[in-house]
C-alpha cells in the first residue's frame, strides 16, 4: 500500500435546492499523489504493448520510418521489469518481438532486440484493427494483477474486417487493458478511433505530420510507466427513489460513462476508470432526487474509489470517498445560485456536442445547422477559456461577432485541420474560475 498514490475526493455543488426541486448537479475532483511527489518509479507491475499499423498504405509520405522510430522511442523508456511486446497490424497481426505469443520483461537485452526487430519492420497488407486488439488482448491475460496498457497506431480505416467484428474485438478486450491511439496522416476515420478508444478507457489524438510521432510515443509510454494503481472504479451510491442521470469525466477529456454502470449492491453503481498515478480528474453528476420540504437535509450521492483485489490481496481497498449533501430552502438566493465548476463543465460538455454537429453538418452540406453550431461553439470556447478549441474554429470559419457567436463557414478548410478540431473538441481545459471552498471532502 506504501507504493500506491495517497488518493482524495473534493465534491464542489450547491446544496440548496427550491422546495420541490429534485436536480442536483456536482463535480467530483479525484487526486492521487504519492507521498514526496512523483520522482519515484511505482513498483507495481506493468505490462506495455506496442501496435503499429503496417498496412501498405505507411509506406507514403514517411510514415513507416516514423512508425518506427515512434516505436523504438516508446521501447527504449519502459523502465527494467516492465513486460512487453511489439505488434505489427495488417490484414492479421504478427508479433514483432518477441517472435513467440508472450510477453517479455524489458532489460538493456530485450529493449535493444526489439528496436532491432522494429527496424526490419516494412509495409504491406490491410487494415483489421480488431484482430490486432484481440491479440494483444490474450498477452494481456496472463498479467491480470499487472497495470496493462497499450498504444495504436493507424493511418487509415479499418476496412479489411466487418464493423461487427471490430465491436465484437471491443466488447472481449473492454475492461481488461487501457489503450491510447493515435492517427497519423488524414486516411483514417475520426469516429472509428474514438469508439476504440473510448470503449478501452483512453485517449485520442491526430497526429497529422508523421515527423510527431516519435515524442509522442515516448510521452505516451513515460505516462503509463508513471502509473501506480491499475482498474479503479468510481463507486456511486444514490438513495432510494433517486436517479443517476448522468456519470461524465470532464478532465482531462469528455467521456460519457453513464452506460458503463456495473450494479455493485443496493443503490450502488460502479464505473470504471481506468489506471492511476499522480494526476488528477474531474467527474460531472447529475442525480435526480425525490422532492423535499423546506429545511429538509439528506445525502444525494455517496462516492467513493474502488480497486479490485490481486491474487496476492483478494480484498478490495476503498481509497478515498465523498458525500453529496442537499438541502432544500425557500431562500431564493441559495437554491439559484449556480456553482462556478459545474456551470464551467456544462459548458465544455456543451462545447464538444456542438463542435462535433456542426462539423457533421458541415459534411453532410447543411451549411445552416453547420453555422449555428459552430457558431455556438465558438461564444462556449470563449466561456470556458479554452484557447486551443479557439485556434482551431478560427480555421474553420469567419468570426463575424464573437459575442453573438455570429459565423461564416470558410470555403476552403484542408482535411487535417477539421479533423483536429473534431478530435480534440473533447481536450477540456480546468475552470480558471474559484469555484469556492470544496462541500465535502474526504480521503
Amino acid at each position: 500500500m506504501s507504493d500506491l498514490p495517497a488518493f482524495t475526493v473534493k465534491i464542489d455543488h450547491n446544496p440548496h435546492l427550491p422546495a420541490g426541486g429534485r436536480e442536483l448537479h456536482a463535480i467530483v475532483t479525484v487526486e492521487a499523489a504519492r507521498e514526496g511527489g512523483g520522482g519515484r518509479a511505482p513498483a507495481a507491475e506493468a505490462a506495455e504493448i506496442i501496435i503499429i499499423d503496417t498496412s501498405g498504405s505507411m509506406t507514403y509520405s514517411g510514415k513507416m520510418a516514423a512508425a518506427k522510430r515512434a516505436a523504438k522511442a516508446a521501447v527504449n523508456v519502459l523502465r527494467d521489469g516492465v513486460r512487453f511486446a511489439v505488434i505489427a497490424g495488417a490484414n492479421r497481426p504478427r508479433l514483432v518481438y518477441p517472435q513467440d505469443e508472450r510477453l517479455v520483461r524489458a532489460s538493456a537485452r530485450t529493449r535493444r532486440d526489439a528496436a532491432s526487430a522494429v527496424g526490419r519492420l516494412d509495409a504491406a497488407g490491410g487494415t483489421a484493427i480488431g484482430s490486432w486488439l484481440l491479440l494483444a488482448n490474450r498477452l494481456f491475460a496472463e498479467h491480470r494483477d499487472a497495470i496493462r496498457h497499450a498504444i495504436l497506431l493507424t493511418d487509415g480505416k479499418n476496412q479489411h474486417e466487418p464493423a461487427p467484428e471490430l465491436q465484437k474485438a471491443l466488447d472481449a478486450c473492454s475492461g481488461n487493458f487501457v489503450l491510447d491511439a493515435r492517427g497519423v496522416g488524414t486516411d483514417w476515420e475520426v469516429p472509428e478511433l474514438r469508439l476504440i478508444s473510448s470503449a478501452l478507457l483512453g485517449g485520442f489524438l491526430d497526429v497529422p505530420d508523421p515527423a510527431d510521432l516519435e515524442a509522442d510515443f515516448r510521452a505516451m509510454t513515460e505516462a503509463a510507466m508513471g502509473k501506480a494503481v491499475a482498474d479503479v472504479t468510481l463507486r456511486v451510491w444514490t438513495p432510494q427513489h433517486a436517479e443517476l442521470r448522468f456519470v461524465k469525466q470532464m478532465v482531462p477529456a469528455v467521456e460519457d460513462l453513464t452506460g458503463r454502470r456495473v450494479p455493485s449492491g443496493p443503490q450502488l453503481g460502479d464505473y470504471p476508470i481506468g489506471a492511476w498515478g499522480d494526476e488528477d480528474r474531474e467527474y460531472h453528476l447529475c442525480v435526480e432526487v425525490p422532492a423535499g420540504d423546506v429545511g429538509r437535509q439528506m445525502r444525494a450521492a455517496w462516492v467513493k474509489l474502488v480497486v479490485p483485489g490481486t491474487s496476492a490481496d483478494p480484498d478490495e481497498r476503498v481509497l478515498a470517498s465523498g458525500n453529496v449533501l442537499v438541502e432544500w430552502t425557500d431562500d431564493e438566493a441559495k437554491s439559484t445560485r449556480i456553482n462556478a465548476r459545474v456551470a464551467h463543465h456544462t459548458g465544455q460538455s456543451e462545447l464538444a456536442g456542438a463542435i462535433q454537429e456542426g462539423l457533421e453538418a458541415r459534411r453532410e452540406g447543411d451549411e445552416d445547422t453547420a453555422t449555428a453550431r459552430l457558431g455556438r461553439a465558438v461564444v462556449l470556447a470563449k466561456q470556458v477559456g479554452n484557447e486551443q478549441i479557439s485556434a482551431l474554429l478560427d480555421r474553420v470559419v469567419d468570426v463575424i461577432d464573437l459575442d453573438s457567436g455570429t459565423v461564416q463557414l470558410k470555403g476552403e478548410v484542408s482535411k487535417a485541420d477539421e479533423m483536429s478540431l473534431d478530435t480534440r473538441s473533447v481536450r477540456t481545459v480546468r475552470t480558471r474560475v474559484d469555484g469556492g471552498p470544496s462541500d465535502q471532502a474526504g480521503s
